[in-house]
């Protein structure tokens, strides 16, 4: 399967959620995006590596980074490697003197020591067609959902509930407008639940 490579475009957090937030992955040369649901401790992991924030003590990813170089391993790459019931699956490739690894994590945490590694960010074009949104682009064509990714949705579930299929498009689009991908994620699990029951 051929990998496509992805970037951190935003780390938006969620009006609907509290304590929650979605990193926001974009196609590289694409249109696409993919927006995955973190709790706060992994963003705040993200955002300050991000940030290039040096905090007095080394965080959990600090550590881990810090442990890796001293045992001459380095993180090639990560890769979102499976979709399950909602749920993003990762890799992290480690490559060492003498062998290559590929270590299961979660993706919050792949996330988190990719960009404290400065390594690549793939995934592949299955995962993107399920899960990812499509911006607009340049010629003005509509945003369209993908296939839902499951999120908790709390009481906003039964908001969309009582939308039409045209409502909940045209709020999708809003909502994508504010950046509130968690809102997104669960418009998108509406519009898609409505269309698997025809």
């Amino acid at each position: 399967m051929k990998k496509i490579e992805l970037e951190i475009v935003a780390l938006s957090h969620s009006i609907t959620q509290t304590h929650s937030y979605a990193v926001v992955l974009g196609e590289v040369n694409g249109l696409r995006r993919l927006p995955i649901v973190i709790g706060g401790f992994e963003a705040q992991a993200i955002a300050v590596a991000l940030e290039k924030m040096h905090p007095s003590r080394p965080l959990t990813h600090d550590l881990m980074k810090n442990f890796m170089n001293a045992f001459n391993i380095d993180l090639q790459e990560i890769i979102i490697c499976d979709l399950q019931e909602g749920i993003f699956y990762s890799k992290l490739v480690c490559v060492s003197e003498h062998d290559t690894v590929e270590i299961d994590s979660r993706t919050s945490d792949a996330l988190a020591l990719a960009v404290r590694f400065g390594c690549p960010i793939y995934t592949y074009d299955n995962i993107l067609e399920s899960a990812g949104i499509l911006m607009e682009d340049p010629s003005g064509k509509k945003k369209q959902p993908k296939e839902a990714v499951a999120a908790e949705t709390g009481g906003a579930h039964d908001d969309l509930r009582s939308m039409t299929v045209e409502e909940l498009n045209t709020l999708l689009n809003e909502v994508l407008d504010q950046e509130d991908y968690i809102r997104a994620i669960a418009i998108r699990d509406e519009i898609n639940s409505r269309k698997r029951g025809r």
